[in-house]
């Protein structure tokens, strides 16, 4: 395992110590290539928007304030906080406090008639 280690680009390693600072010992050997398929899309996103801010303020070049700018937009339109437990607490609340309608066919399941079954004679003598 220790060669195997050893092969590794140095990206993969750092994914592969990321993934064991969080106690994650037991993944399959994929798992590091879509971690960094995902993390290398994710920078070049970021270094994209960060590119088109550094134009529209006319700079020549990126500098920390554009791509610092681009990772709060991001943070702010593609990871959404859910509400607070207090919220959902009052929205179930008052969505539950309406009655469901009485059903009108009785307890159990109703059956349909015996002439739209597939188990009926669907021939004529």
């Amino acid at each position: 395992m220790a060669d195997k280690d050893e092969d590794l680009p140095r990206d993969a390693k750092i994914v592969q110590s990321l993934l064991k600072s969080m106690g994650v010992e037991d993944y399959e050997p994929c798992a590091i290539h879509k971690f960094l398929v995902l993390w290398y899309r994710y920078v070049v996103e970021v270094l994209t928007d960060a590119q088109v801010c550094s134009k529209h303020a006319s700079k020549t070049a990126i500098d920390c304030d554009d791509v610092r700018l681009t990772i709060q937009s991001k943070v702010n339109f593609s990871f959404s906080q859910p509400p607070p437990r207090e919220v959902l607490l009052e929205l179930a609340w008052s969505c539950n406090k309406m009655p469901l309608p009485k059903s009108l066919a009785g307890p159990g399941i109703s059956l349909p008639l015996d002439k739209d079954t597939l188990i009926s004679p669907n021939y004529q003598l």
